[in-house]
């Protein structure tokens, strides 16, 4: 199965809309749409996982620890952290790739972090 993706409420909407802009087939939610907006990391992650959608977010200082907590005691479709520095441009691509050439079960459980 394709990845779907899952954007948490700090993510750059700019990202969004240029990767559906790019592939508009990408299956990709906002955070508004998922209703995440000031909700806490754990919760988001209950949602994605729940929807079987890869976590996309910026926050590279706690959402790292909150998934491996989460992944203790279940499991999630994995948490992709896209650096703050990282150009909106590269963060597209690479977001891209993963969407073109992998699995969805190549991510579960899985922190990465853009650029790759």
């Amino acid at each position: 199965m394709r990845v779907r993706f899952q954007a948490d409420a700090n993510l750059d909407a700019r990202i969004l809309r240029g990767l559906k802009r790019r592939q508009p087939e990408i299956d990709f939610r906002g955070a508004e749409e998922a209703r995440l907006i000031g909700l806490s990391d754990p919760e988001v992650l209950r949602i994605a996982a729940e929807s079987n959608r890869v976590l996309v977010s910026h926050d590279q200082r706690t959402m790292p620890g909150h998934l491996a907590a989460f992944v203790a005691s279940r499991n999630s479709p994995g948490v992709i952290i896209v650096s703050q520095e990282t150009s909106l441009g590269v963060a597209i691509e690479e977001l891209l790739l993963i969407w073109a050439v992998s699995q969805a079960e190549e991510w579960r459980n899985r922190l990465v972090w853009v650029p790759l």
